[in-house]
């Protein structure tokens, strides 16, 4: 379903107010950080009032936090669905890390901004939300890799620690990759696979 449409203040249709400020939120959250983003600034962006805003969103914490639930749970969405197609748990692995890369790759703001949430000064409801689905998000694939480890596709790697292992290298490239640049961000994690799983695999699996 296409989102209603409304006048901006210069007479230009724009999407539903709310994903309107959604992005130039996770935009500005990205680039300066939750605390050196003011409501003000996302008003000034948008260009309406900062009671417009409050309308929409009561303060910065919630209009935060429906970012991160947003896409955290749009994460989670996404590569469920990608490794429900294939039994193999190489397939699957890699099948969640390339996953996990294209929604970076989509929404690369929304990404950043939400990953602030670990390391900020959040109230205790955003955090509890971002641990629960951040939690949900690790368990898939340390149920992948402990399926290869069942089935003998994997070594007897401990799930959790070939999982941090894992991510840690798409929490990283999230950080220094330029979307503009000769690697996209599924190649990048393409090739962080092919040397990883080298590793993981069973020999002559």
């Amino acid at each position: 379903m296409r989102a209603a449409k409304t006048k901006a203040s210069g007479g230009a249709a724009v999407e539903d107010r709310p994903t309107q400020l959604i992005e130039i939120a996770s935009r500005l959250f990205a680039a300066h950080g939750y605390a050196g983003t003011s409501l003000r600034d996302i008003a000034e962006e948008a260009n309406i009032t900062k009671a417009a805003l409050y309308y929409h969103f009561p303060n910065k914490e919630a209009l935060f936090e429906q970012i991160l639930v947003d896409n955290l749970q749009a994460l989670i969405d996404r590569v469920s669905d990608a490794i429900k197609p294939t039994d193999s748990a190489i397939d699957q692995v890699r099948a969640f890390m390339l996953t996990a890369a294209d929604v970076f790759a989509e929404a690369p703001d929304a990404w950043l901004a939400g990953s602030q949430v670990f390391w900020s000064g959040m109230g205790p409801q955003v955090r509890a939300a971002a641990v629960s689905r951040r939690d949900q998000f690790e368990q898939l694939l340390r149920a992948c890799i402990a399926r290869g480890v069942a089935s003998g596709e994997f070594r007897d790697v401990e799930p959790a620690v070939a999982g941090r292992l894992l991510l840690s290298t798409l929490n990283q490239m999230t950080r220094w990759i330029k979307l503009n640049g000769r690697l996209k961000p599924r190649q990048v994690i393409e090739q962080y696979l092919d040397i990883i799983l080298i590793g993981m695999k069973t020999p002559g699996a």
